[in-house]
């Protein structure tokens, strides 16, 4: 049920236009500080998530796995092909933290 509330706060943000999608896109996002969350669906590979734990920390944003959500299903929700999302706006982000719980002091959820 959690699962499904994070996947519709991602659908609503994306239609509103307030995600990033990719890793591109989201690391600019996080380069110029547009980010306020980055998240990644759980099947994301153990080096993209170390990249994204990276870029971010430079900038002290947080990073997020979305637990029970795969790239598929994530992709599906958004209408776009992507496992690594940036939002950007401060609202979605802190619902959608709330809806997936609290980080570790690594700022990834495990």
């Amino acid at each position: 049920m959690e699962n499904n509330k994070s996947l519709a706060l991602l659908g609503f943000a994306a239609k509103a236009g307030k995600l990033s999608f990719g890793t591109h896109a989201t690391t600019y996002a996080i380069t110029w500080k547009k980010a306020k969350l980055v998240c990644a669906a759980e099947d994301i590979s153990a080096k993209s998530v170390k990249e994204l734990k990276f870029n971010a920390s430079k900038t002290n944003i947080p990073v997020m796995i979305l637990k029970g959500i795969s790239t598929q299903l994530l992709s599906q929700r958004i209408g776009k092909n992507c496992g690594i999302l940036a939002v950007n706006d401060e609202g979605f982000a802190k619902a959608l933290s709330d809806k997936q719980g609290e980080t570790n002091e690594g700022g990834i959820n495990l």
